[in-house]
């Protein structure tokens, strides 16, 4: 049973009165308005504070209270107006102020548990997922872009993802997918990875859903505005990303561009680090994808880019993507041109092109849907599947049969196939 402290207006708080003490919870302190719970959090010792969700009885501060003291916040929102003040703060805890208790309980209680996987071999927490952060320099390379693709075509392949915006300077996955993000769900898994109540049952109820035929993945939008980016310390970042590793299969994270370390910008040594999420998610990656635009001032910063990032990620953990390879901005033979810049300038004898592809890409933001979806034959989603199943999956699809595709075996006589002359 739990320790209930109230800050609710008086009708609300009589029709639950009766079925918080049949449940057997203890109303430690019935309070005005979020200051006055806020100065009594330390001497009431609750766990669990039930407010109102408008701005005199929820506020940032008491938000932020909570989560440093562990005291779960749940929010009953008696309009529109008021549900979107809790949104905007952060808080996922929200309940119409009318529901009956039994839907106010769960929240109460610690959530509804979550029944571990069917057929699991292993134990769960044996299991860890591949870390894939999507890292490129200033000027929208396409980060963003390539990351929400990323995960379609992981997702596509049969395996969990999650896709996290851990972008500091403002989210663009929700809109480019056509998700609300009045309330970003990573700055909030980070905010329960800091109080140590991050766990699957909480990240199944944050994260949003693309759902689509064969390829649905959950998704951590960013953050709706850049003054937020304090949420996101390091310590919160790397906690969080450690737990989603138990929950899926693969975690795909669309990180920021600047690589500046803010200690140098800043006397003061407590200040937090805008760019601390980026180094998290840099620093938990399995695979860094660095993408670079496939024009002379692109190419320059992702030359730049890159010599800064390896002394971060080791050499081996990093790939390199070049985005909107095209004649109009390199000339005749483009493909060439940038594989002999990097290897003049960079040292990169290794790197995967990806093609111009405006129609494609302006249909996918346009229906808010990923290529697959969107595109599923235009060229850019098949280099972005050919890199996906060739460096960031662990073995060949059923589309392929050791290095060839059914479009070439059907090439091929039936003898030649079934005496296996060509594998």
């Amino acid at each position: 049973m739990a320790r209930l402290a109230l800050a609710l207006d008086g009708p609300t708080e009589d029709r639950i009165l009766a079925d918080i003490v049949e449940h057997g919870h203890t109303i430690v302190a019935r309070l005005v308005g979020w200051n006055d719970l806020l100065e009594n959090l330390d001497v009431l010792g609750p766990e669990v504070a039930i407010v109102g969700a408008g701005s005199g009885t929820l506020s940032a501060e008491l938000l932020s209270a909570c989560d440093e003291r562990g005291v779960r916040l749940v929010a009953l929102a008696g309009s529109d107006a008021e549900r979107a003040h809790a949104s905007q703060l952060g808080l996922h805890e929200i309940v119409d102020a009318a529901a009956p208790w039994a839907e106010i309980e769960p929240l109460v209680s610690g959530g509804v548990p979550v029944p571990s996987r069917v057929g699991d071999v292993r134990p769960r927490e044996e299991r860890t997922a591949s870390v894939v952060a999507v890292w490129g320099p200033s000027g929208a390379p396409g980060r963003s872009t390539l990351a929400v693709n990323l995960a379609a075509e992981i997702a596509a392949a049969g395996h969990t993802v999650a896709l996290v915006d851990a972008d500091p300077y403002g989210g663009a996955i929700a809109p480019s997918l056509g998700l609300l993000d009045e309330a970003p769900g990573f700055a909030s898994a980070c905010r329960l990875a800091g109080a140590d109540a991050l766990d699957r049952a909480e990240l199944e109820r944050i994260a949003q859903r693309y759902t689509a035929p064969r390829a649905a993945f959950n998704v951590f939008t960013g953050l709706v505005g850049p003054s937020r980016w304090p949420e996101l310390s390091r310590d919160r970042v790397a906690s969080a990303i450690a737990t989603m590793r138990a929950w899926v299969e693969y975690v795909v994270i669309d990180t920021g561009f600047s690589l500046e370390r803010d200690e140098e910008l800043t006397s003061d040594q407590f200040a937090p680090r805008r760019n601390a999420a980026t180094f998290a998610a840099l620093a938990a990656a399995d695979r860094v994808v660095a993408v670079g635009l496939a024009d002379p001032v692109g190419l320059s910063r992702l030359l730049r880019g890159h010599s800064e990032l390896v002394e971060l990620v080791e050499h081996e953990r990093v790939d390199v993507v070049v985005n909107r390879v095209r004649t109009s901005a390199l000339g005749i033979d483009a493909h060439g041109q940038v594989r002999q810049t990097l290897r003049r300038f960079g040292g990169l004898g290794d790197a995967t092109l990806l093609p111009h592809d405006s129609k494609a890409t302006d249909a996918a933001i346009l229906t808010a849907r990923t290529l697959r979806d969107a595109a599923p034959r235009s060229p850019l989603r098949t280099a972005i599947r050919d890199y996906a199943f060739e460096a960031l999956l662990p073995t060949p699809q059923p589309e392929r049969r050791r290095g060839l595709t059914i479009a070439a075996l059907r090439g091929r006589r039936p003898a030649e196939v079934s005496t296996g002359r060509y594998a």
